[in-house]
């Protein structure tokens, strides 16, 4: 009875060797992803300095699977925001690193009424890989224009949070769409669409 407690003492370091390098060769549901960064170009967004902090900021607190950081170069950016005078238009993402993503702010919202940080942490959001929700709570930032100018919400939700993670959650290496959508968001109740 010894020698067998002995032998099965002897081959139990053995058996939990083997079984945690099978457990860490095979991460579990709860293994934490790569974060992918993404890299913006705020330097031709003029006026809109403040929100876009304000936006990146909603986002970096929301998301997990993602951060936004100024780029160190304006050339090496991810995607950039720039300041216009029509209504706000953004490349639909999700835009991984090396992409050319585009997010124009205009100043058409802004004149109607609209809240620069909620537009743009809602075009933001569009980089990020989310599609409009016009028909969207105040608490959807994708609702947009929607809930009309008196929402001033500029975060998102749980659910459009966990989105985003979801686009993510391969990291780097996620395949990328081949087609380049631009969302054209009127923010005065008109909606257009198109493809480049």
């Amino acid at each position: 009875m010894i020698k067998r407690i002995a032998a099965l003492a002897a081959l139990l370091p053995a058996v939990l060797g083997t079984t945690a390098g099978v457990a860490s060769a095979h991460p579990g549901p709860h293994a934490t992803p790569a974060v992918v960064t993404l890299t913006y170009d705020a330097s031709n967004a003029g006026q809109w300095a403040g929100p876009i902090r304000q936006a990146v900021q909603n986002w970096n607190d929301a998301v997990h699977n993602v951060r936004l950081e100024p780029a160190s170069s304006p050339g090496s950016a991810d995607y950039v925001y720039e300041a216009t005078s029509g209504w706000p238009q953004t490349t639909l993402g999700p835009i991984f690193p090396g992409g050319s993503g585009d997010v124009q702010l205009g100043q058409q919202a802004v004149d109607e009424g609209y809240d620069a940080t909620r537009i743009t942490a809602h075009e933001t959001g569009h980089i990020l890989g989310l599609p409009d929700d016009y028909s969207g709570p105040c608490s959807e930032l994708m609702s947009g224009h929607g809930p009309g100018t008196s929402c001033t919400n500029a975060k998102p939700d749980a659910a459009e949070a966990a989105q985003v993670d979801r686009n993510y959650a391969a990291g780097a290496s996620a395949m990328r769409p081949h087609h380049r959508q631009v969302v054209i968001d009127v923010w005065s109740g008109r909606v257009l669409t198109g493809s480049h």
